[in-house]
């Protein structure tokens, strides 16, 4: 079964279950007159709301590429988390504001028996669908099912406490209702507040896994004419789509069909073995004849990694009157481009017949 029906297939029962809970839920609450059990049935229909859309996210996700979108409709993911988020955030919203009104206006509960195995019973059945999600949010890397298994699992806690709540009213006649109904909102808005962080920075654009960009750099580095491997960015069409591309040394004696067919060795074995695709692969030669420009190219190294927060230099080259390379400095240096300067002065003092052209690379993956 494709990613998208597994997605689809979660969320139908999310819907299912949720919008079940919610009716049992809101007949008790209005029952037993509790704000608490009340505002959790809203909570479980918003839930039944985020798989309805999470659902549509898929379908869209799951559409061909085209000639508007050449590259998929798998960002679609981002958005419905995001509108996800932002009806958590409204339900929370308004959930605390009804608590308030309670706390000013005192409503006396009426518990029941059928109305705390209700309860009971949700408790159950929310830790169960919490599990479930989260392990098929985990096998297809999808982020809305992963936060919707979170939320399951804050419905566990949240019907738990208004147990307890009623335990408090039976045993001790104390009213902790309003008060729940505060608790339950604010992690109702917390809940809302981590989803929309989350999907604003995917939206963004955040850095490769650690993991993932080590093992495509390995797989690169594989190939015996591959001296190193440089600047690998990738880029997200989707939880299971990306796209990027890589630098990579290679002795300056090379012929250009040796060349491209190990560009497109490489990109064959990193599709195989890590599903992303690599777009461009572009080449930094290395010579491999000339003594003298080997031992420039290590003086100069030395020079550049003397410095603090210096993380890599590659991407050598000298020829005639020229040297140019890149340098990677670290985002936690104090003030990385006045560094940067620092280094070019030093180079061209050092070197002061030859041009000297820096380029100052970001450190995008490890």
């Amino acid at each position: 079964m494709d990613r998208q029906r597994i997605i689809v297939r979660a969320g139908i029962l999310g819907v299912i279950v949720n919008i079940l809970l919610a009716a049992f839920k809101a007949a008790v609450g209005l029952i037993s007159n509790s704000i608490a059990i009340v505002l959790d049935a809203v909570n479980n229909l918003t839930d039944a709301l985020s798989a309805v859309i999470t659902i549509i996210g898929a379908r869209i996700a799951e559409k061909k590429p085209d000639k508007e979108h050449p590259l998929g409709h798998g960002r679609a993911e981002y958005l419905t988390a995001a509108s996800i988020a932002v009806i958590i955030l409204y339900a929370g919203m308004t959930s605390l504001l009804e608590s308030g009104k309670k706390i000013l206006h005192p409503q006396t509960p009426e518990y029941g028996t059928a109305s705390l195995v209700v309860v009971a019973v949700a408790v159950l059945v929310k830790i169960a669908l919490s599990r479930y999600v989260k392990k098929v949010g985990l096998q297809v890397n999808s982020d809305a099912l992963l936060a919707s298994g979170e939320d399951a699992r804050n419905d566990a806690y949240i019907s738990t406490a208004t147990l307890l709540a009623a335990g408090a009213y039976l045993l001790f006649q104390i009213r902790l209702e309003a008060w729940l109904g505060v608790l339950i909102s604010l992690v109702i808005l917390r809940s809302g507040y981590e989803m929309i962080r989350r999907t604003v920075s995917l939206i963004l654009g955040e850095r490769i896994d650690e993991d993932l960009a080590r093992n495509i750099k390995k797989t690169v580095l594989q190939f015996e004419p591959v001296l190193g491997a440089y600047d690998l960015i990738l880029h997200s069409y989707g939880p299971d789509r990306l796209i990027g591309s890589v630098h990579i040394e290679v002795a300056d004696t090379m012929t250009v069909a040796a060349l491209d067919q190990l560009e497109r060795d490489i990109a064959d074995r990193v599709i195989e073995e890590h599903g992303v695709i690599l777009t461009g692969i572009s080449i930094y030669s290395v010579n491999t004849t000339d003594d003298r420009v080997a031992h420039v190219r290590e003086d100069i190294r030395r020079r550049v990694m003397s410095h603090d927060h210096v993380l890599q230099m590659h991407g050598f080259h000298m020829h005639d009157d020229e040297i140019r390379l890149d340098v990677v400095i670290g985002f936690d240096a104090e003030d990385g481009r006045a560094l940067f300067t620092r280094i070019c002065e030093e180079i061209r003092l050092a070197y002061p017949d030859y041009r000297v052209f820096i380029t100052m690379d970001s450190d995008v993956s490890d």
